[in-house]
C-alpha cells in the first residue's frame, strides 16, 4: 500500500476547485490517508488515487499534491467516471 499523507493543506486553487466540483475536504483526506495508488506526476508532484462509489456510481478520485514542501500541499483534485483511462480496469 502506498505511503499515507497525514499532514496537508489545501491551496487556494484547490479550495476553489473542490467547491466547484462538489468534493469535500474529508473525502480528500480519505484518499490521502489510504491511497490505492501513488505515482509521480512530475518532480515534486505526486498523484494519489482511489477508486470509490459515490452517489451509487464508481469513480476514480485523483488528488494532486506538491510533496516538495512541508506540509504537503493539495494542488487540485477531481473525480472521474473514466476509470479505465487512468487505472486500466473497472473497479
Amino acid at each position: 500500500m502506498p505511503a499515507a499523507i497525514l499532514e496537508w493543506v489545501l491551496t487556494a486553487h484547490a479550495e476553489t476547485e473542490l467547491r466547484r466540483r462538489g468534493l469535500s475536504r474529508s473525502l480528500i483526506g480519505v484518499v490521502l490517508a489510504a491511497p490505492e495508488r501513488r505515482s509521480p506526476f512530475r518532480p515534486g508532484r505526486d498523484v494519489l488515487e482511489s477508486r470509490m462509489v459515490l452517489d451509487g456510481k464508481p469513480y476514480l478520485l485523483r488528488v494532486f499534491v506538491d510533496v516538495d514542501r512541508s506540509p504537503v500541499e493539495v494542488v487540485t483534485a477531481y473525480r472521474t467516471s473514466k476509470i479505465e483511462k487512468y487505472w486500466g480496469e473497472a473497479p
